[in-house]
């Protein structure tokens, strides 16, 4: 599997489940949209992107976090892959006046 994600709410101190997620990337100087999924019961969202469109390049992950939080309806990770064989994981911590990210393994 080439990308995973996990959404954490540490305002409740557990995973987030249900956030809508897309990814997309940069193609002729525009966003194009690979594939789109929900994060499942333990906040975790794997196995979603097709293998075909997974190549070095830049990437964006939305997180539709509109429930969780009124001050960050969405937030977007932007992040380039440059070996395409290695497994990526970008999770997001979420709080309500503030989120944030890293590359996970």
């Amino acid at each position: 599997m080439s990308l995973s994600t996990h959404v954490l709410d540490t305002a409740v101190g557990e995973p987030a489940a249900g956030v809508p997620v897309r990814l997309e990337r940069v193609h002729d100087n525009g966003w194009v949209e690979l594939a789109t999924g929900l994060t499942d019961s333990d906040g975790r969202l794997r196995d979603w992107v097709p293998d075909d469109e997974w190549h070095a390049g830049t990437y964006r992950l939305t997180f539709d976090t509109a429930a969780r939080s009124a001050f960050f309806p969405e937030v977007s990770v932007v992040f380039f892959v440059a070996e395409p064989s290695r497994h990526h994981h970008v999770p997001l911590l979420l709080s309500p006046y503030g989120y944030s990210t890293y590359r996970g393994s």
